[in-house]
């Protein structure tokens, strides 16, 4: 995959830099993908396809910031892929280029006409659009279906659109998969993404209450504050620490035991010794095991914590000894 840059044009910032013309056709999708989910999926293989079948070049056209983060800041949702997570799922697809587009104020003013002409055929060089079911771009999303496909008959390009992709009974989208991880049902919303949730950031040093305990924990400190955390709880999980997928317990949210701790989000790697301060890990939030629960002593929370990795092991298919 071959990205383009985010350096401004010489006449509007919003503009990215023109991708490079080879007299091949630009098949392109456009959306924030947040999640890039099975959903998502569906429409950049299609685009994939269609590349493919005509010699041409498959491109996605997203945004960063969300979208909501610029015009309605309140109703903002928590992001399921920061930009660095994206950009490494998007790797994976087999698009030959991804062009993330700054979303600015003057973007957010972009009549969809414009947006097409200027953006999608004079930066891009699109001659096919394909977008999903529910899809809707420019100033109050008024590129609709049928507003893009009126464009398309006058400026001569094809609108194409991917039907809803359900799973789990239903139609996947990145709300449904936010409200699944707020009930702390992450294997549902695995299912639903085609891979494990994740959270990333680097450890740093806490007040070493696990280690004291007899489980040492990785404090980890996440790296964009808009990413979205599961519900509060202990839950099986891998920590990919030096090239090493390690199984583990990751504790979201508060030490009621412990009055007075910060909430924390920390790892305790099963079966592996170490000392990762400053390292980058990477944590899949396999299965929730309990919730966060005050205990009336410390033997009490050590006991817990030994339930806890009992179950971990049994979720993660490990053998419990």
């Amino acid at each position: 995959m071959r990205s383009t840059g985010l350096a401004p044009f010489a006449i509007d910032p919003a503009l990215p830099p023109a991708l490079p013309r080879d007299g091949r056709p630009a098949i392109v999708t456009v959306g924030t993908f947040d999640g890039v989910h099975r959903g998502h999926w569906e429409v950049l293989q299609e685009i994939c396809r269609r590349a493919r079948a005509t010699g041409g070049r498959s491109i996605l056209v997203t945004f960063h910031p969300h979208p909501l983060r610029v015009v309605r800041p309140e109703h903002a949702p928590p992001l399921l892929t920061t930009l660095a997570e994206k950009r490494e799922v998007l790797a994976e697809s087999g698009l030959e280029y991804v062009v993330f587009l700054p979303f600015t104020r003057t973007l957010q003013h972009y009549p969809a006409r414009r947006f097409v002409e200027e953006i999608l055929i004079g930066r891009i060089g699109m001659n096919e659009l394909v977008i999903g079911y529910d899809h809707g771009f420019g100033k109050d999303r008024e590129g609709g279906v049928d507003t893009l496909r009126e464009i398309g008959r006058e400026m001569g390009f094809d609108v194409d659109v991917v039907d809803a992709f359900e799973a789990e009974g239903g139609a996947v989208s990145s709300s449904r998969i936010r409200g699944l991880l707020g009930e702390g049902r992450t294997d549902e919303a695995a299912a639903l993404l085609g891979r494990p949730y994740t959270l990333s950031g680097v450890v740093v040093r806490g007040e070493r209450k696990g280690r004291e305990l007899g489980f040492p924990t990785a404090n980890v400190e996440l790296g964009d504050a808009e990413k979205m955390l599961p519900k509060e709880g202990v839950y099986a999980a891998y920590g990919r620490v030096r090239g090493e997928r390690v199984p583990g317990l990751l504790h979201l949210g508060p030490r009621p035991t412990f009055p007075g701790f910060s909430p924390t989000i920390e790892l305790h790697l099963l079966d592996w010794s170490g000392d990762i301060y400053g390292d980058h890990v990477r944590v899949e939030v396999m299965g929730r095991i309990r919730d966060i629960l005050p205990f009336s002593s410390v033997d009490a929370l050590v006991e817990a914590i030994r339930g806890d990795e009992r179950d971990g092991r049994e979720m993660l298919g490990l053998a419990t000894g």
